[in-house]
């Protein structure tokens, strides 16, 4: 097994929008940016494609019903031109990407899923992770995903996972991950300015992020949204108190955090930018010896986790048996009778 070294970005910045078009070119921009710099990963933050529904905090669900329906409009699909062009730049510059975006499925109109994309520096999409529960206001706006989505994908910069958001609180959701021998993990965010007061957004990031690193021995790198101007400017419209509302300080953290939970490279709150860290899985190794959960350091005959990673369909076919076909079994159960000498199925 191989142990990379390699230059990792996280962007910290906010989408364009509500326009898919214009926020995968600023993806694509970004991703040059990032490697030109030497970057062989980059992380992007959560639902980036292209907007976050911040008026289920601020609004009530029939006011903001009809902004769903703007955000439904301005979804994607996993298989699409956008994701194909991300796929692309990926190849071209030769860098592993992991983004976030409003996913629509053709099949069920009307349902968004929280979407995290994985593409590696072959521009090949590795996987797709749908957020399995949506947190809290959330619930307005997107469906929760199945366990066929938890996942680690073998990559040239190591075997690397992701959740969105809320997720990484979640110890069952991070010990699948890491039981699959995760050393990568992308934990993306987006800016909560509208969390209650006494909830500081940027430390609950990075707690978050050295819990699950210090306890699996293994890198996390954070990717947070930010606000803009521009989406301050479109709820102003509606909301008096809007620019308060989404202004609040300490509301967006990215960085990095290495397998003993401290934070290595640059880091960023609130302000927009790209920052990097310089990675060596070979600093997984010894930290294991201390604690290891997927080895010495548990007891699998005490605890087990059991994971469904079937997917969840809306309707899955069953094929009855066609009349001739049950004709021929029965047909050929009463020959069996006869040749073993059995005179009626009451023998």
């Amino acid at each position: 097994m191989k142990f990379p070294k390699f230059k990792a970005a996280a962007v910290q910045t906010s989408p364009v929008y509500f326009n898919v078009d214009a926020t995968v070119a600023k993806v694509c921009s970004l991703i040059k940016e990032a490697a030109d710099h030497g970057a062989k990963l980059i992380a992007f933050p959560e639902v980036f494609i292209s907007a976050y529904p911040y008026w289920n905090w601020i609004m009530s669900p029939v006011e903001g019903s009809k902004w769903f329906k703007k955000l439904y409009l301005n979804s994607i699909t996993t298989d699409g031109p956008e994701i194909d062009k991300i796929a692309q730049t990926a190849k071209d510059y030769d860098i592993n990407v992991v983004i976030g975006l409003n996913e629509r499925v053709k099949e069920k109109i009307g349902t968004l899923y929280n979407t995290i994309i994985t593409i590696n520096n072959e521009g090949t999409i590795l996987g797709k992770h749908r957020k399995l529960v949506p947190t809290w206001a959330e619930k307005l706006t997107w469906s929760g995903g199945d366990g066929s989505s938890l996942k680690v994908h073998e990559t040239n910069i190591g075997p690397l996972g992701a959740l969105a958001c809320g997720e990484n609180t979640n110890t069952l959701a991070r010990f699948a991950l890491l039981a699959q021998g995760e050393l990568v993990h992308i934990a993306n965010y987006i800016a909560l300015p509208v969390a209650p007061t006494d909830y500081n957004m940027a430390e609950a990031i990075k707690i978050r992020a050295a819990a699950h690193s210090f306890e699996g021995k293994v890198y996390t790198i954070t990717s947070c949204s930010t606000i803009s101007e521009e989406i301050i400017q479109l709820f102003e419209a509606e909301i008096p108190n809007a620019r308060e509302l989404l202004t609040r300080k300490n509301s967006s953290y990215s960085g990095f955090i290495d397998p003993n939970g401290q934070q290595i490279g640059e880091s960023i709150i609130d302000e927009e930018g790209i920052v990097y860290a310089e990675i060596d899985l070979e600093k997984c190794i010894q930290p294991k010896q201390m604690h290891d959960l997927l080895g010495h350091y548990n007891r699998f005959d005490i605890f087990n986790l059991k994971v469904n990673t079937s997917s969840q369909n809306a309707i899955n076919f069953a094929e009855n048996k066609e009349p001739y076909k049950q004709q021929e079994e029965e047909q050929a159960f009463k020959q069996w009778l006869e040749n073993n000498n059995i005179n009626s199925y009451n023998s």
